[in-house]
């Protein structure tokens, strides 16, 4: 058999975010003949709430849930299947989640070696931060005086050093997210350190399965081919020495593994797919290459790269006033009017007690009518005449007390406004503190990365990069010249599509389903269209469209800039992050010859 003659390494991928399902791992263990079992917890969001709790305890700071809730029931069979764990679970505190798992790991008799990789932590370089005038990559900001968390982007190199140690768990704080993979599959194969095709691939590897059942039929386009959501498989990549790869799921198992579901993953959460940039390698997806060799296993070739910048990322969250948000039912006739007056009046309220006590009125505001398709903007159908509708109200000020105030006065609504107001989500909504985000470049001379295994540390030599990166951009493809026949229909018939977010910014991957389609699409979808479809998500003064071309897999990628009223913790919005903005365009009509689409 093919596979069994030429050697390869299987990893399966258990958590896509922290609070992902803790059956993912019993999963992949259990049904699975891995050799490594990853998870990825961690996302901007997420260090700024680990660095809170680590604030509150100094033996917090890191997904608790991994060591208490997955891994103690698995470490036995871990250890009896010889499974190796690689995880970004230690957060901010990386030291204390090798502790708490090494008591775990002693209290069952076990002889597991965990190692820590160390050196994304710059909050005790703060000092120094400053005095470099650091300035925000995007907005051009000052660094602020108060940081939350800061933490640099590792890459997978250490991870590779630290099982190369002999290490059988490693934990790291914030390394990219497809480090996980990409840093055991150095330790298997022992790639050079500038065979930057095969770390390309190898990030592609991780890439794909870094956000779990994702790429196995999750949040999938086509999503009624998907049977089983209620037991989804997570997914396995079966590498290859010449860095190709197998991406399947565990036999027995709910899901979707295709070429769809994996070329929608591949365009998730990225910019410009020609230069993929990370700290290991700047990797180039736009001619990779999928083949379904088998139900549920698809074959991936096709990434290449170069050599990696010279800085590392660093993702700095800090503390920006406070926020508070509130959803209550409104039934009955006219509920979209009443739902309207009912908003407007409690702000106005709210606001003129505020200018009253001399209180600034609050800095961001924002209403979102759920149920009358108020997320699409101006290409909301007709629900104004619904009679069932769910009001959500937030506001953000510099001050805890005047959110407060704000929360307070919600419950007079019920009983002094127009009627049916109902079902207070939650009861009295509390403020909390809006976390935003601060990215910046930091060289990597800067940061000592070093690892730590039986109490010893090792630094690790990284390899610097450069500082020119020259990327020849792909011509666009063949653009279908309009003649006047053509019939309209939703872009959803021509393609498939998936979103996802960065900091402020949002992408849109839209995969053509027959090649033939992509020039129409092309033609339909400039820059400038799918600003227009798209202008209500997008900053008036800021946000932008930019097209990327991806010709092997018949793609487009769409990144919206300034696109997420912020992102993540500090935007206001129902839908922070854009998961839902290709659902949207893919609801834009285009226009296509009608025996082209039959």
């Amino acid at each position: 058999m093919g596979q069994e003659e030429s050697r390869v390494v299987k990893i399966g991928c258990a958590s896509g975010f922290w609070g992902d399902t803790n059956t993912a791992a019993f999963q992949l263990v259990h049904l699975s003949d891995i050799d490594y079992l990853v998870f990825d917890y961690l996302s901007e969001i997420t260090m700024s709430i680990m660095a809170k709790a680590m604030m509150l305890d100094p033996n917090h700071g890191y997904a608790l849930d991994f060591v208490s809730r997955v891994m103690t029931p698995l470490l036995k069979k871990i250890a009896a299947k010889k499974i190796k764990v690689v995880s970004n679970a230690g957060g901010v505190n990386p030291l204390a989640c090798k502790a708490a798992l090494e008591k775990v790991i002693q209290d069952q008799g076990l002889d597991l070696k965990v190692a820590v990789v160390l050196g994304d932590d710059l909050m005790p370089k703060q000092t120094e931060l400053q005095q470099q005038k650091i300035k925000e990559m995007f907005s051009g900001e000052a660094l602020p005086a108060h940081l939350a968390s800061c933490n640099a982007y590792l890459g997978a190199i250490p991870i590779g050093d630290a099982l190369d140690q002999g290490a059988d768990i490693v934990i790291t704080g914030r390394v990219v997210d497809s480090a996980v993979v990409l840093g055991p599959l150095l330790h298997e194969y022992q790639w050079a350190i500038d065979d930057y095709d095969k770390l390309a691939q190898g990030s592609l590897a991780g890439h794909i399965i870094e956000c779990g059942a994702q790429c196995t039929g999750g949040n999938f386009t086509d999503w009624l081919l998907v049977q089983g959501f209620d037991n989804m498989g997570f997914p396995i990549v079966e590498v290859a020495e010449d860095a190709s790869f197998i991406v399947t799921k565990p036999n027995g198992t709910g899901g979707l593994v295709s070429t769809a579901t994996v070329a929608e993953q591949i365009v998730y959460e990225i910019a410009d797919p020609q230069a993929y940039l990370l700290p290991d390698v700047t990797a180039d997806f736009s001619n990779v290459v999928l083949e379904q060799v088998a139900e549920h296993r698809v074959k991936v070739t096709g990434a290449k790269g170069c050599a990696p910048k010279d800085q590392y990322k660093v993702s700095a969250t800090y503390p920006d006033g406070y926020r508070v948000q509130v959803s209550f039912l409104i039934a009955g006739r006219e509920a979209v009017e009443k739902a309207k007056v009912i908003s407007d009046a409690i702000l106005s309220k709210c606001e003129r007690v505020l200018a009253l006590r001399s209180v600034p009125a609050f800095s961001e505001k924002s209403v979102e009518i759920l149920g009358i398709e108020s997320t699409y903007g101006a290409h909301a159908q007709d629900f104004n005449h619904s009679r069932e509708v769910v009001v959500k109200i937030a506001v953000k000020h510099l001050f805890k007390e005047a959110c407060m105030f704000f929360a307070s006065e919600i419950a007079q609504a019920s009983t002094g406004m127009a009627p049916a107001l109902a079902g207070i989500v939650g009861g009295r909504p509390k403020a909390s503190p809006v976390i935003k985000l601060f990215s910046f470049l930091i060289d990597k001379d800067q940061i000592q990365v070093e690892t730590e295994l039986n109490d010893q540390r090792q630094a690790i030599d990284i390899l610097r990069g450069t500082s020119d990166l020259s990327i020849q951009k792909h011509p666009i493809g063949e653009v279908a010249k309009f003649q006047g026949n053509e019939i309209e229909v939703a872009l959803i018939e021509l393609a498939h599509a998936r979103s996802g977010d960065k900091g402020n910014a949002s992408n849109i991957g839209v995969i053509a389903r027959k090649a033939e389609y992509l020039p129409w699409i092309r033609a339909n979808l400039t820059e400038e269209n799918v600003a227009a479809y798209m202008q209500h998500v997008l900053d008036p003064v800021h946000g932008k469209v930019i097209r990327y071309e991806m010709p092997a897999l018949n793609a487009l990628n769409f990144v919206l800039e300034n696109a997420l009223g912020g992102g993540g913790v500090a935007s206001l919005r129902i839908d922070p992050q854009g998961k839902a903005y290709a659902q949207q365009l893919l609801d834009m009509k285009v226009k296509i010859p009608e025996g082209l689409l039959k």
